[in-house]
């Protein structure tokens, strides 16, 4: 028999949502400069992806970003900085520079996937803007397994009356419609990324309380629970002990899906404008900013809705490659098809 190998799209998962990760955690190391920097909105704002500008630096403290700096000398003014900047050619006297070089000025900055209408670079925001939806993908996920775990469990062993009342509660909260309960939570709560986190996870913990509920009270019936009942363990311990870890499979593949559809459901939110405000960064809210200039910034919506779309299927693929290998049943029709390979063929009779 084989070992057991991670199926295809478990690897694909943990590659996508890894590199997402490791993306949002680095952030202020990958990112070459401040989240607000706005150093020449004007000369700055919507610049293609590749846009490599000269950065001046005036002696008043302010900076000046140019398509072409060159050095001239013994001109009429004396010697300066002609600048190519907006179509237009301006000259500078030197003693207003502050980072001269022999050839022009020593500072530039590369706009790797463009600059959005404030002249922001767009890379920067996308790694900012990273941590953010991601935090609040993971820890509103926190929160509602928190919250299905407990109340599922709850419901599973708190007897008749404690379940009716628990899942009806349940049941009342699945038929309220979801999009106008988020829209009515956002309305009356301030914006922001704790509020985020608290409607997102007080909303959506439902599925996992179900599910949760219905694995602890098949494995109630288990010989092990009753055994673990016959000695005398209390319903806490035995849920601990011995529910709740033979439980742990559906429930980790039921949350490792719904990070994702978190995270597609906080950026849907900051698109509409209820969700995070401007300027904190989100991909939700900087796809919004992009709709109003497609025509004349088309990447400043592409980069954050293609980085959403990977997080997302990495997301998914992750959570159905953790099905396929942490289902005992997919293990038993493996080793069933391999002890049926490995035997010998049956020659038919002479």
């Amino acid at each position: 028999m084989s070992s057991k190998r991670l199926p295809g799209s478990l690897r694909w998962g943990i590659g996508m949502t890894g590199l997402v990760l490791l993306a949002a955690l680095a952030a202020p190391l990958l990112a070459p400069y401040s989240l607000s920097e706005q150093l020449d909105p004007v000369a700055a704002r919507y610049r293609p992806p590749g846009t490599v500008l000269q950065a001046v630096h005036l002696a008043d403290g302010r900076w000046r970003l140019a398509d072409r700096v060159e050095r001239i000398a013994d001109g009429l003014e004396g010697n300066g900085l002609v600048l190519e900047r907006l179509g237009r050619r301006e000259i500078l006297p030197e003693a207003q520079v502050l980072n001269l070089t022999a050839g022009g000025v020593a500072d530039r900055r590369v706009f790797l996937l463009g600059t959005d209408k404030f002249g922001r670079d767009l890379w920067t925001r996308m790694l900012y803007g990273a941590r953010v939806s991601l935090a609040v993908g993971m820890l509103s996920m926190a929160l509602a397994l928190t919250l299905g775990v407990a109340v599922g469990s709850a419901a599973a062993l708190g007897g008749p009356l404690a379940d009716a009342l628990l899942m009806r509660t349940v049941d009342a909260i699945i038929s309220f419609p979801f999009l106008f309960l988020m829209i009515l939570l956002s309305a009356l709560f301030a914006p922001g990324t704790g509020a985020m986190i608290l409607i997102l996870g007080s909303v959506t913990w439902t599925g996992i309380c179900r599910l949760t509920r219905a694995e602890v009270r098949g494995l109630a019936r288990r010989e092990f629970a009753v055994a673990a009942r016959a000695i005398g363990q209390t319903p806490i311990k035995i849920l601990l002990r011995h529910l709740l870890p033979n439980a742990l499979t559906p429930i980790l593949i039921r949350a490792t899906l719904l990070i994702g559809n978190l995270i597609l459901l906080e950026s849907s939110l900051s698109f509409l404008g209820l969700g995070i405000q401007a300027p904190t960064p989100t991909w939700g809210n900087m796809i919004a900013e992009g709709r109003e200039a497609l025509s004349q910034g088309w990447w400043i919506a592409t980069f954050p809705g293609a980085a959403l779309a990977v997080t997302v299927i990495g997301f998914n693929l992750l959570a159905d490659g953790l099905r396929d290998f942490l289902d005992p049943r997919l293990d038993l029709a493996r080793l069933d098809l391999e002890t049926r390979s490995d035997r010998p063929a049956m020659l038919p009779p002479s």
